[in-house]
């Protein structure tokens, strides 16, 4: 009995002293990227596109309006084989509008398309600027303080967001 004592008690200091020497630091992804310069020109370019085609996508609608619009003006006035045909009309301008909105906007969609070949790339070039530091450091573990994290609080001295920057060659901040 007294040697299952001294066994737990064994392991309990043995992986007390293991969690003790874990290094941890947090880094914010949100400043990381509105210090990347790179990053600020894709945003505009995905910004452009995206304004351009919800643009588009407004004209299809308010012409769709303008054809129902006639449509119930004139529809007291047309044969019934013409009333099926403007509502068809309708029909598939609505239906092209949503392909429309689909393939701009959509999941996999030509502005999901473009985020991917624009920030990707620099995503990358964060987590390669995040690896180094481990490298460097010995961090066991780093966490994201930016979009959407857990983290309650944070010691500033533990934010190594001004390093990574230097490690992907952009100049800010201190250590």
């Amino acid at each position: 009995m007294k040697s299952l004592k001294l066994f737990l008690f064994a392991v309990l200091f043995i992986s007390a002293a293991n969690v003790q020497a874990q290094k941890f630091a947090y880094v914010d992804s949100e400043y990381i990227l509105e210090n990347v310069p790179e990053y600020q020109e894709a945003q505009k370019e995905l910004d452009k596109l995206s304004v351009q085609w919800q643009s588009e996508m407004e004209k299809r609608y308010k012409k769709i309006e303008e054809l129902y619009a006639a449509y119930q003006a004139e529809q007291v006035l047309i044969t019934p084989e013409m009333k099926t045909k403007r509502e068809n009309e309708i029909i598939a301008k609505e239906e092209a509008a949503k392909e429309f909105q689909r393939e701009k906007f959509g999941v996999e969609g030509a502005l999901f398309q473009k985020r991917e070949e624009l920030i990707k790339p620099i995503q990358d070039k964060v987590y390669e600027g995040i690896k180094e530091v481990v490298a460097q450091y010995g961090y066991d573990m780093i966490f994201d303080k930016g979009t959407q994290s857990n983290i309650l609080f944070a010691d500033e001295k533990l934010d190594k967001s001004d390093i990574v920057l230097r490690k992907m060659g952009i100049k800010k901040g201190i250590d």
